[in-house]
């Protein structure tokens, strides 16, 4: 059941939200004594009060579309990608009120409906933001730390003991709290076709330009794992490992159940409690004002259950992720005067930057249809109790212990202006072009769907922006990501490369017969109307960096101008880090963790 916060004696700190930055950091917080309050806007997705759909969507793997979109803990954003919607004409995606864009209310957070990639940012950009702020403990050598305190690697076996044995070059975590699994599901073995279809793309990305025998060297020397060696500053085709235990989903809801039980006497985890404002005596951060009750967010129909101030002795520490971080600081009076007075909420500091440098990466996806139906997916319908739920739950095996990726290859563009990739193609199982209402079980209609999902990692554009609509905090914020006003021609000539990899790895599945036809953007869409298509029609789902390091926060993720404020979520980066972006932010928390414990152990 849900559980509301007390409104009595304070805590050393009250943290809004429960995602990869909020859950990571207070379960640091309270293992190292401190008593922490965590505030849920949504509940607990296995909580006995929801519908059983709602823990079969949150469990398994390959349902996460479903459970980014199950209404029961999920806020369903609608974004604009341009700011003249003729400019997203031909984009299958736009609606009436904009850009579907899920993000999850749930203990948890967005990690309690994402896609479970774990993969970490190269050296590079740690290094590139230790340089930006002058704090030497954003460096690579100082955030290897913290992704050992993260990862626990369960997909390398060999190395794994030979770690324990005092040899390890892999750089991988073995005892962290987050599982990390390899899913590439038995099944196939069971489905010539996919095997094929694999073994296909793996000789057509080995063999490109000739260059096959580095390639292949560089393969057998990292087996496919991204995280490792080679793999990770170059090109490398590979498998997305993911953040599950025994292939059930596993994130910061597991973390923070576990502390709890460990700690109850240190630990408060409050859900279905939505943070209204910022509390202040003065220019500390002293408390929050909250509201009990589920499905607050976007509808001024619901009453609250009750309302209450929740008390922090220490600091308050906002986790709500980049498009409910920035509007909560504004409502509490911390952003642009004129944006603030234009609505009517009092300004505490002047902070212009929050919410701008909104980012994102740019995706697209390249549909096909297969020559016949994968084995792989006889008897699915992606419902418990269907033939391959039954199996996944026996034995923790088959297709749904994956999200659905059998191959991926990471690639650099022309536009590349590292030796690192900047584009990841992920050969999905399905039919996936980007996201809209009942995106799910588009992707899942039928079973013979192929598609490669091309990320465009690094992009250039900083214009987007999250500003208030009005004084109340239910109401959610405009979300503007202005696609393509910055960069936007090196990141549509890498995407639009993307696309072209992506076929020349699916022309030797046409010619043996194993891919029927591209039903999108279909094989006559080249040339200009490739790239007009392109740029109508990316999303995105990694936005980050509406309350930066720098103009917002300090390099420890204090708010500047207030004290007792601390911010640490995918807002903070000043430039979005690596190709997926969960991994950076619980790798950022524990920094941060690390930074406040030392403060307080200085002080």
């Amino acid at each position: 059941m849900s559980t509301p916060p007390p409104s009595g004696p304070a805590y050393d700190y009250v943290v809004i939200g429960s995602g990869a930055g909020g859950g990571t950091l207070a379960a640091r917080l309270v293992e190292a004594g401190r008593s922490v309050l965590v505030i849920e806007a949504g509940p607990d997705p296995l909580g006995t009060d929801l519908p059983g759909a709602t823990s079969t969507h949150y469990r398994v793997p390959a349902f996460h579309a479903y459970a980014s979109e199950d209404s029961t803990f999920g806020w369903a954003y609608h974004v604009s990608h341009f700011d003249d919607r003729a400019d997203s004409a031909g984009d299958r995606n736009l609606g009436a009120e904009g850009i579907y864009y899920p993000r999850a209310a749930a203990l948890g957070g967005c990690t309690a409906h994402n896609a479970m990639i774990w993969l970490p940012p190269p050296d590079a950009d740690w290094d590139a933001l230790a340089e930006l702020t002058g704090d030497p403990g954003w460096g690579a050598e100082a955030m290897r730390r913290h992704r050992l305190q993260v990862e626990n690697c369960r997909h390398r076996w060999a190395a794994r003991i030979a770690a324990r044995l005092g040899f390890d070059t892999t750089g991988h975590g073995w005892s962290g709290w987050l599982p990390v699994e390899h899913a590439m599901p038995l099944s196939v073995l069971g489905d010539p076709a996919m095997v094929r279809a694999i073994a296909r793309v793996a000789i057509a990305s080995l063999a490109r330009d000739g260059d096959w025998a580095d390639r292949l060297r560089r393969f057998v020397g990292y087996w496919g794992d991204p995280n490792t060696g080679d793999a990770r500053e170059g090109e490398a085709l590979c498998y997305l490992p993911l953040a599950t235990r025994r292939h059930v989903r596993s994130g910061t809801r597991e973390r923070l159940r576990a502390v709890a039980a460990r700690h109850p006497d240190r630990l408060t985890i409050a859900t279905d409690t939505f943070v209204t404002a910022i509390r202040f005596d003065g220019q500390r951060a002293i408390g929050v004002d909250w509201q009990r009750g589920r499905g607050l967010h976007g509808d001024a129909k619901i009453a609250p259950d009750t309302v209450g101030l929740a008390a922090a002795g220490r600091e308050v520490i906002v986790c709500a992720g980049a498009f409910a971080t920035p509007q909560l600081l504004q409502l509490s009076g911390i952003g642009d005067p004129a944006l603030l007075a234009a609505h009517g909420v009092p300004l505490r500091a002047a902070s212009p930057q929050v919410g701008q440098n909104l980012q994102d990466r740019y995706e697209i996806g390249v549909v096909h249809r297969t020559a016949r139906p994968w084995r792989a997916l006889r008897g699915a319908r992606f419902a418990a109790g269907d033939r391959l739920y039954r199996h996944w739950r026996r034995f923790g095996r088959g297709m749904y212990a994956s999200n659905g990726c059998a191959v991926a290859a990471l690639r650099r563009s022309t536009q590349a202006t590292r030796s690192d990739p900047d584009l990841v193609l992920m050969g999905l199982i399905g039919r996936f072009s980007g996201y809209r209402p009942g995106y799910a079980s588009e992707t899942w209609c039928g079973d013979d769907g192929f598609t490669w999902a091309v990320l465009k990692g690094r992009t250039g554009n900083r214009a987007g922006s999250v500003t208030i609509r009005s004084p109340d905090a239910r109401e959610p914020p405009r979300i503007a990501f202005r696609n393509f006003t910055q960069g936007g021609e090196a990141d549509l000539t890498a995407l639009v490369e993307g696309v072209e990899m992506a076929r020349a790895l699916t022309a030797p599945l046409i010619e043996r017969g194993l891919v029927a036809e591209e039903e999108w953007p279909g094989p006559a869409c080249t040339g200009a109307a490739l790239r007009e298509r392109v740029r109508a029609s990316a999303w995105g789902h990694h936005a980050c960096g509406t309350a930066a390091i720098g103009p917002v926060l300090d390099s420890q993720g204090r708010v500047h101008g207030v004290t007792g404020l601390r911010v640490c979520d995918a807002s903070i980066f000043p430039q979005i880090p690596g190709l997926f972006i969960a991994a950076a932010i619980m790798m950022a928390a524990e920094k941060i963790a690390a930074d406040m414990l030392g403060a307080e152990a200085d002080s």
